[in-house]
């Protein structure tokens, strides 16, 4: 591990002076054993003090105080936030967040959802969202966008970027859950392909939350990056869930418009 934060940056995210972001590894951070390097869950049963210091470490890339970095008690909900001024305690439970306000840092934390950030630079408004398959599903990404359309962005012009998370060749998921999709809308079935369990499917958490964006009318990509494969740089649930540790630590992807 390196000694600081070395975030992996997108390209449409890049080029914008007032905007700074980030999707932060497991690189430089202090935290040990299990939850080794970057560690920004506070709900993890990680060493606290540890896991202050790693989030004062992605607010110090953005030059900022710890005080400036917002993140939420994430749900797995529709919900988003607009936000003005730093969080209250205990935090709100939703799981996206946008804002026009320099130097508040959005964060959204992940161990295989989906983190998304998004920015609108001529209107200099920022957002993230924390989506997993049932957020994205009902809602999260559109509601962002609206959000974000509410505080005078223009649609065509938000910028929306898909961050590590888990990957199409390791998200194998039960017969209930595909029909969950498909009930919603039978076109669903296309993110679902054969598993070597023919009672099972391999899902595509990837396109299915790139189209949703998409079709919202924005501008989109993916880093296309599996944190379920990549264990040097990424934390993962599942494969935590599969090894029968205890717990796992928490990634953060995060957004700020510059002061």
């Amino acid at each position: 591990m390196t000694n600081m934060p070395d975030p992996i940056r997108s390209p449409l995210l890049e080029n914008n002076d007032r905007i700074a972001h980030g999707f932060f590894t497991r690189a430089g951070g202090v935290s040990s054993g299990i939850y080794e390097g970057l560690n920004v869950g506070s709900g993890s049963k990680d060493d606290p003090k540890a896991v202050e210091e790693n989030r004062r470490r992605v607010a110090a890339y953005f030059d900022l105080p710890l005080t400036s970095l917002q993140t939420l008690y994430q749900v797995h909900s529709p919900t988003v936030l607009t936000i003005t001024e730093p969080l209250p305690s205990p935090r709100p439970q939703a799981d996206a967040m946008v804002t026009n306000v320099p130097g508040l840092i959005l964060g959204a934390l992940s161990a295989d959802c989906g983190p998304i950030l998004f920015c609108e630079p001529d209107a200099g408004i920022i957002g993230s969202a924390h989506a997993g398959w049932r957020g994205a599903l009902s809602g999260v990404l559109e509601n962002t966008v609206e959000a974000m359309v509410k505080l005078g962005g223009e649609r065509s012009k938000i910028r929306a970027v898909l961050g590590p998370c888990i990957g199409p060749d390791n998200y194998e998921v039960g017969g209930e859950f595909v029909a969950e999709f498909t009930a919603r809308d039978q076109t669903y079935e296309q993110y679902f392909r054969p598993s070597t369990d023919p009672a099972r499917k391999m899902f595509d958490l990837w396109s299915f939350i790139v189209d949703r964006l998409s079709a919202s009318g924005v501008q989109t990509a993916s880093l296309n990056l599996c944190t379920y494969a990549d264990e040097a740089r990424f934390f993962s649930y599942r494969r935590t869930t599969h090894r029968k540790e205890p717990d796992y630590g928490r990634l953060i992807a995060a957004i700020a418009i510059r002061k």
